[in-house]
């Protein structure tokens, strides 16, 4: 009989690309994926603890799959990633959720063929893996979403103890990839027909690869190596933290002609007392000096950011701070958070918390704010014939295409499915708040 997995992923990018793996080792075991969860014989949560709303919707999920693995015992439910790094975590799964039958963490996701073959074998409750080496395993298989675009994990954890983040204490300290493995990676990611490379850490800008030479690549020297692959047509990466780019990176901006035009480079806050508080180790000037280097090695390029609202002791001076620098710098898009308490953090124990109200009122403004930024940026794209890889059918319209421009922005316009998997030259004939509308360029 054929056996079935199903995977639902909370979170990053970073997440994402686990899966991905996940979905490759569980090929590699003779199974397929399934379209329906409930139908599946391995049901899998890779959880995210960065997000309040990534934790409700876990929860949610596993109260739901109580009533299908009591009708069908024989079904295996596993959860994983960076919420099962966490201890607390672990013992509200034993007490509340007995029809889990795996846990593991985000060190360990190599291990699931040998943790399920386990679990299938010896038929015990609960394998509750969560402590694991920090070795970084080459080799294993990935399940890609996209053909013709793949994720590339350069490394691993992160160093930067931000107060209000947790993935130092669930990812591990930064651990970075040999350079050569990466580079043999995407040599035969291009073989297999990929154009676009997104390369993934925690911080990339922070990368420190070394070689069989006992030679040490930075994050800028990698894009350059990368940028000399042939075949390969676009690079992108995220996460970029601020404290970490450098001028050998925003040179190669300018200079590699693979290296989209966009970067992802989260400010958090506008306001120096706020970031000092957040422990980001960089203050708004240094910020705004960044951008204005970046604008000046690419003059289009396109700037996106993450921002939190309502971080403990944030007073109406400090958002204020904030709207201005997102007017500043003039973003193409942010992502937007209320802050949440996450167990575990500084800022957990921080005694000025803010109230969900003022939270939820500020809130409202920033994203008021870049809404109307983030039309006037695509308005402005506006007759402009832009490079667009077609990444499939339009979200929103049956009849249509959609794919990215270098700098990120997602583009709807009539054309044939044969055209998916390839760059064309698409002119910009509309614009909305959230995407392009064009026609293909003749």
């Amino acid at each position: 009989m054929e056996k079935t997995y199903y995977i639902t992923t909370l979170g990053c990018q970073m997440n994402e690309h686990d899966s991905e793996i996940m979905a490759g080792m569980l090929g590699e075991m003779g199974y397929t994926e399934s379209s329906v969860r409930n139908a599946a014989d391995v049901i899998l949560i890779n959880t995210c603890s960065v997000r309040d709303n990534a934790d409700k919707r876990f929860f949610g999920i596993l109260g739901q799959l109580k009533k299908i693995k009591m009708e069908n015992p024989h079904k295996v439910v596993g959860v994983c990633g960076c919420m099962m790094q966490q201890q607390h975590v672990i013992d509200s799964l034993k007490a509340k959720y007995p029809w889990v039958d795996l846990v593991f963490g985000t060190h360990n996701i190599h291990e699931l063929p040998e943790l399920l073959e386990k679990i299938l074998s010896e038929r015990e409750k609960l394998v509750a893996v969560w402590e694991g080496s920090e070795t970084i395993v080459e080799g294993l298989p990935a399940n890609r979403k996209y053909k013709h675009t793949a994720y590339v994990t350069i490394m691993y954890g992160c160093n930067n103890f931000c107060t209000y983040c947790i993935v130092p204490y669930t990812r591990g300290r930064e651990r970075s990839r040999k350079p050569e493995a990466i580079l043999e990676e995407v040599r035969n990611l291009v073989k297999d027909g990929v154009l676009e490379i997104t390369l993934l850490g925690q911080n990339v800008n922070s990368y420190q690869g070394i070689g069989s030479d006992g030679n040490m690549t930075d994050f800028s020297a990698l894009v350059r190596a990368l940028n000399d692959i042939e075949g390969l047509a676009r690079i992108r990466f995220m996460t970029s933290h601020p404290k970490d780019l450098s001028e050998e990176l925003i040179r190669a901006y300018a200079e590699c002609e693979k290296l989209c035009p966009h970067i992802h480079l989260p400010v958090q806050s506008g306001s120096s007392r706020i970031l000092e508080k957040m422990n980001r180790k960089y203050t708004r000037e240094e910020y705004l000096l960044l951008v204005e280097k970046l604008k000046k090695a690419v003059p289009d390029i396109a700037i996106t950011t993450d921002i939190i609202v309502g971080f403990p002791g944030e007073t109406e001076e400090d958002f204020a701070e904030t709207l201005s620098l997102v007017e500043e710098v003039g973003y193409d898009s942010a992502f937007t958070f209320l802050y949440s308490i996450r167990k575990g953090t500084p800022a957990e124990k921080y005694e000025d918390q803010i109230p969900e109200d003022i939270k939820h009122e500020r809130f409202d403004r920033l994203v008021e704010l870049v809404n109307c930024i983030s039309a006037e940026k695509n308005q402005k794209e506006t007759g402009k014939v832009r490079e667009v890889l077609v990444e499939g059918g339009s979200k929103t319209n049956k009849n249509a295409l959609s794919g990215r421009t270098g700098g990120h922005k997602l583009v709807n316009f009539t054309g044939d499915s044969s055209l998916i998997g390839h760059i064309v030259d698409v002119r910009i004939t509309e614009s909305n708040t959230f995407s392009l509308i064009g026609e293909i360029e003749e």
